[in-house]
Protein backbone atom coordinates (compact mmCIF):
# COMPACT_ATOMS: atom_id res chain seq x y z
CA UNK A 1 0.00 0.00 0.00
CA UNK A 2 1.21 3.60 -0.65
CA UNK A 3 0.63 6.61 0.97
CA UNK A 4 -2.48 7.77 -1.77
CA UNK A 5 -4.21 4.32 -0.86
CA UNK A 6 -3.13 4.47 3.14
CA UNK A 7 -5.13 8.31 2.74
CA UNK A 8 -8.59 7.12 2.84
CA UNK A 9 -7.63 4.89 6.51
CA UNK A 10 -6.41 7.68 8.00
CA UNK A 11 -8.89 9.98 7.53
CA UNK A 12 -11.86 7.57 8.51
CA UNK A 13 -9.71 6.94 11.42
CA UNK A 14 -8.87 10.49 12.42
CA UNK A 15 -12.14 11.47 12.11
CA UNK A 16 -13.72 8.81 14.47
CA UNK A 17 -10.53 9.62 16.75
CA UNK A 18 -11.41 13.39 16.63
CA UNK A 19 -15.56 12.44 17.62
CA UNK A 20 -14.69 10.07 20.32
CA UNK A 21 -12.24 12.98 21.79
CA UNK A 22 -14.45 15.60 21.91
CA UNK A 23 -17.06 13.46 23.45
CA UNK A 24 -14.43 12.55 25.77
CA UNK A 25 -12.32 15.58 26.64
CA UNK A 26 -15.97 17.92 26.47
CA UNK A 27 -17.26 15.57 29.18
CA UNK A 28 -13.67 15.43 30.88
CA UNK A 29 -13.52 19.14 30.98
CA UNK A 30 -17.46 19.96 32.21
CA UNK A 31 -17.66 16.58 34.40
CA UNK A 32 -13.95 17.18 35.83
CA UNK A 33 -15.39 17.06 39.41
CA UNK A 34 -16.90 13.43 38.79
CA UNK A 35 -13.92 12.25 37.59
CA UNK A 36 -11.69 9.97 40.26
CA UNK A 37 -8.83 12.37 41.68
CA UNK A 38 -5.92 10.82 43.01
CA UNK A 39 -4.99 10.89 46.93
CA UNK A 40 -3.86 14.48 47.59
CA UNK A 41 0.06 14.41 48.06
CA UNK A 42 0.92 11.19 46.00
CA UNK A 43 3.00 11.14 43.00
CA UNK A 44 0.22 10.60 41.32
CA UNK A 45 -2.01 13.77 41.88
CA UNK A 46 1.39 16.05 41.21
CA UNK A 47 1.17 14.99 37.38
CA UNK A 48 -2.68 14.99 37.37
CA UNK A 49 -3.79 17.53 34.72
CA UNK A 50 -6.01 20.67 35.77
CA UNK A 51 -9.48 21.40 34.28
CA UNK A 52 -7.52 23.72 32.33
CA UNK A 53 -5.27 21.72 31.27
CA UNK A 54 -7.82 18.91 30.06
CA UNK A 55 -9.45 21.34 28.14
CA UNK A 56 -6.08 23.13 26.34
CA UNK A 57 -4.89 19.58 25.87
CA UNK A 58 -7.62 18.92 23.83
CA UNK A 59 -6.35 21.66 21.24
CA UNK A 60 -2.86 20.74 21.16
CA UNK A 61 -3.35 17.23 20.52
CA UNK A 62 -5.66 17.86 17.57
CA UNK A 63 -3.17 20.19 16.35
CA UNK A 64 -0.85 17.71 16.09
CA UNK A 65 -3.73 15.13 14.12
CA UNK A 66 -3.96 18.05 11.39
CA UNK A 67 -0.80 18.97 11.07
CA UNK A 68 0.26 14.94 10.64
CA UNK A 69 -2.77 14.67 8.01
CA UNK A 70 -1.71 17.67 6.32
CA UNK A 71 1.79 16.23 6.23
CA UNK A 72 0.81 12.96 4.91
CA UNK A 73 -1.23 14.34 2.41
CA UNK A 74 1.89 15.89 0.91
CA UNK A 75 3.75 12.79 0.99
CA UNK A 76 6.22 13.74 4.30
CA UNK A 77 5.79 10.75 5.60
CA UNK A 78 8.55 10.92 8.64
CA UNK A 79 7.07 14.59 9.37
CA UNK A 80 3.38 12.87 9.34
CA UNK A 81 3.90 9.77 11.32
CA UNK A 82 5.79 11.73 13.94
CA UNK A 83 2.50 14.39 14.41
CA UNK A 84 0.04 11.41 14.20
CA UNK A 85 2.51 9.47 16.87
CA UNK A 86 1.68 12.84 19.01
CA UNK A 87 -1.37 13.07 18.51
CA UNK A 88 -2.29 9.06 19.41
CA UNK A 89 -1.52 10.31 22.81
CA UNK A 90 -4.66 12.41 22.99
CA UNK A 91 -6.53 8.92 23.40
CA UNK A 92 -3.61 7.18 25.09
CA UNK A 93 -3.30 8.95 28.37
CA UNK A 94 -6.87 7.74 28.99
CA UNK A 95 -4.82 4.48 30.69
CA UNK A 96 -4.57 7.37 33.24
CA UNK A 97 -7.93 7.23 34.39
CA UNK A 98 -7.30 3.97 35.08
CA UNK A 99 -4.00 4.27 37.01
CA UNK A 100 -6.61 6.22 40.04
CA UNK A 101 -8.93 4.32 42.72
CA UNK A 102 -12.51 4.37 41.85
CA UNK A 103 -12.70 4.82 37.80
CA UNK A 104 -14.19 1.30 37.51
CA UNK A 105 -16.59 2.51 38.93
CA UNK A 106 -17.54 5.51 37.06
CA UNK A 107 -20.87 5.18 34.83
CA UNK A 108 -20.63 2.98 31.72
CA UNK A 109 -21.24 5.37 29.25
CA UNK A 110 -18.14 7.02 30.19
CA UNK A 111 -16.12 3.79 30.26
CA UNK A 112 -16.99 3.28 26.85
CA UNK A 113 -15.82 7.15 25.39
CA UNK A 114 -12.18 6.74 27.59
CA UNK A 115 -11.76 3.07 26.22
CA UNK A 116 -12.80 4.61 22.40
CA UNK A 117 -10.43 7.27 22.83
CA UNK A 118 -7.63 4.68 24.15
CA UNK A 119 -8.49 2.29 21.31
CA UNK A 120 -8.44 5.02 18.35
CA UNK A 121 -5.01 6.07 20.19
CA UNK A 122 -3.57 2.80 20.02
CA UNK A 123 -5.18 2.55 16.15
CA UNK A 124 -3.42 5.87 15.57
CA UNK A 125 0.20 5.11 17.23
CA UNK A 126 0.29 1.46 15.43
CA UNK A 127 -0.69 3.56 11.46
CA UNK A 128 2.17 5.84 12.72
CA UNK A 129 4.53 3.12 13.25
CA UNK A 130 3.25 1.33 9.85
CA UNK A 131 4.29 4.73 7.88
CA UNK A 132 7.61 4.85 9.42
CA UNK A 133 8.55 2.20 8.85
CA UNK A 134 6.87 0.76 5.18
CA UNK A 135 6.22 4.31 3.82
CA UNK A 136 10.01 5.94 4.40
CA UNK A 137 10.83 8.47 1.50
CA UNK A 138 12.91 6.67 -1.04
CA UNK A 139 16.36 8.38 -0.99
CA UNK A 140 18.12 10.13 -3.69
CA UNK A 141 21.68 9.17 -4.62
CA UNK A 142 24.43 12.63 -4.47
CA UNK A 143 24.56 14.27 -7.43
CA UNK A 144 20.67 13.35 -8.96
CA UNK A 145 18.66 16.41 -8.69
CA UNK A 146 14.57 15.36 -8.23
CA UNK A 147 12.23 17.19 -10.86
CA UNK A 148 9.64 19.54 -9.34
CA UNK A 149 7.01 15.88 -9.96
CA UNK A 150 9.65 14.19 -7.26
CA UNK A 151 10.68 11.99 -9.86
CA UNK A 152 14.40 11.65 -10.32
Amino acid sequence: MDSRAALRPLLVLMGVAVAVSVVHYVDNTINYADYPQADPGTTLAAVSPSQTLVAAGWFIFTAFGVLGVWLFMRRRTTAAAVAIAVYSGSGLVGFAHYAVAGATDMVWWRQLHIVADIVCGLLLFGFALWVAVTLRPSPVSPGTARSPSGRS
